[in-house]
């Protein structure tokens, strides 16, 4: 019996001694209760932002994939402007050497076309001499 008393006193000393009183367990856990409120707060908070800059980034691809577009229409055009500028160029030149050519030719009729009225013109004064 001795030991049943004696087991019961110290399991009463070491209950009273073991369970802490409310204030001192309120204590310890308000300020983990801030803490974990502002965590959540924060993290909120960075979901928001984050959910902001993924609309964002959506919005971005769009326009992403419409600028690649244009840029692949003007590349077209500026080959095709190219090609274009290439067949004048080339059409340009030709025209320019059977100008040339024509001109030569022009100069060279109107050299003989010269040669020819110096010819009449001295067959002239000798008629008129004669």
């Amino acid at each position: 019996m001795k030991r049943f008393f004696s087991l019961v006193a110290i399991s009463g000393l070491v209950f009273l001694f073991a369970c802490a009183p409310r204030q001192a367990i309120k204590q310890e856990v308000d300020p983990l209760r801030e803490r974990i409120s502002a965590l959540e707060e924060k993290v909120s908070n960075l979901e928001q932002r984050l959910n902001n800059l993924e609309s964002k980034v959506k919005g971005m691809a769009s326009e992403i994939e419409a600028a690649k577009r244009e840029a692949k229409e003007a590349k077209s055009l500026a080959e095709e402007a190219i090609k274009a500028s290439k067949d004048s160029a080339e059409k340009a030149e030709a025209a320019a050497k059977r100008a040339e050519a024509a001109a030569k030719r022009a100069e060279e009729l109107a050299e003989k076309a010269e040669r020819a009225a110096k010819k009449a013109q001295k067959a002239f004064e000798l008629q008129q001499k004669k």
